[in-house]
């Protein structure tokens, strides 16, 4: 089994952040008290939409993941011990795993979206090349209007 690239021993379980995933352990008395029997949860990095710190300090802090259709908790602190997507932590040296972990994740989830935009601004431009191909096939404009049209959307 592969070895997290980051770890987190919070006070409501242990996070552990893989390659692709993320995974919220529930061990420890603090997790017990505050998620019960819950058990393990996994969430696929593609999942994540968006993520929270708040650095520990005088106060615990916390890392909370965003995933789509889930409510996060809003109430700070306390309401993110129960949060099943966050982690609580209360030791300061944790902050800069924490940052680490959110600029992590937000790198995958940047270049997930570029990706997705890259595939989708090729689609709409064999679409263009496709009307104007279909207009010459049709004799509505001429060869050198569509290679010229071609050459304007494929910015050559």
């Amino acid at each position: 089994m592969n070895s997290p690239k980051y770890a987190i021993k919070g006070i409501n379980g242990q996070l552990y952040v893989y390659e692709n995933k993320v995974e919220i352990k529930r061990k420890g008395f603090f997790a017990f008290v505050n998620h019960g029997l819950k058990g393990d949860k996994t969430i696929p990095i593609s999942s994540i939409k968006s993520i929270q710190i708040k650095k520990a300090g005088l106060i615990a802090g916390y890392i909370q993941f965003g995933i789509g259709g889930a409510l996060e908790s809003r109430g700070g602190v306390q309401a993110a011990n129960y949060d099943e997507n966050t982690i609580t932590f209360g030791n300061t040296n944790d902050n800069k795993v924490a940052l680490q972990i959110k600029d992590y994740i937000e790198s995958i989830i940047n270049n997930s979206s570029q990706q997705q935009n890259t595939v989708v601004q090729a689609s709409s431009e064999a679409d263009e090349i496709l009307k104007f191909k279909k207009l010459l096939d049709d004799g509505v404009i001429t060869q050198e209007e569509f290679d010229a049209k071609k050459k304007q959307i494929l910015n050559l």
